[in-house]
């Protein structure tokens, strides 16, 4: 994973820890809100996230950080125990299905023990590991299968589809079917 200096954030500052806080609290209501009662699970949605567009179905439970940072078009399907680990931008385009147990993550930490851990941290009143976020995005007319994992810095062409379980690491064209760990084109669509 390539990432620059400006990737890195800080994760236990007050503001963040606040933001957490209010997600967990709405992802909470939410999640014990009644399923038939559309208008209240719009309006925590509407709190929750960056942009919600029309006829979109969050199943629960639906876990995220900041909420603010996830922007939604018309026409998806999210389905239930699906994670964004939103520390940068989600964007999710129209007509798009995300299958259950989808991972979402902007962030992850540096492999190199020595670019991973901070030993001032305690002086610092941070956390001992860095933290770097690269936004994700999925195109208009995506399918993602069940169990998949989206990883930081990745883009999911148009039309395309990722079968379940796969575990996506670079970014994947439009009109192509990619499976697997790494995900891999196995076919494009005509």
């Amino acid at each position: 994973m390539e990432y620059n200096d400006s990737d890195f954030l800080e994760t236990a500052d007050e503001a963040t820890l606040n933001l957490i806080a209010r997600t967990r609290k709405l992802t909470r209501e939410y999640y014990f809100s009644d399923y038939r009662d559309t208008k209240e699970r719009e309006r925590i949605l509407h709190e929750l996230l960056g942009h919600i567009g029309n006829n979109v179905t969050i199943d629960t439970p639906f876990h995220c950080d900041h909420g603010d940072n996830i922007f939604i078009g018309d026409n998806v399907i999210i389905g239930m125990n699906c994670t964004f680990v939103d520390n940068k931008r989600i964007t999710i385009g129209e007509n798009v299905l995300i299958a259950s147990n989808v991972q979402i993550y902007t962030s992850s930490h540096p492999v190199l023990p020595q670019e991973r851990l901070v030993t001032d941290w305690k002086e610092r009143n941070t956390t001992f590991f860095r933290t770097y976020a690269q936004s994700v995005e999925i195109k208009n007319n995506v399918w993602i299968g069940g169990g998949s994992i989206i990883l930081p810095g990745v883009t999911i062409g148009e039309n395309s589809v990722i079968g379940a379980g796969s575990v996506v690491n670079r970014e994947i064209p439009a009109n192509c079917v990619a499976v697997g760990s790494p995900c891999k084109v196995i076919k494009i669509l005509e």
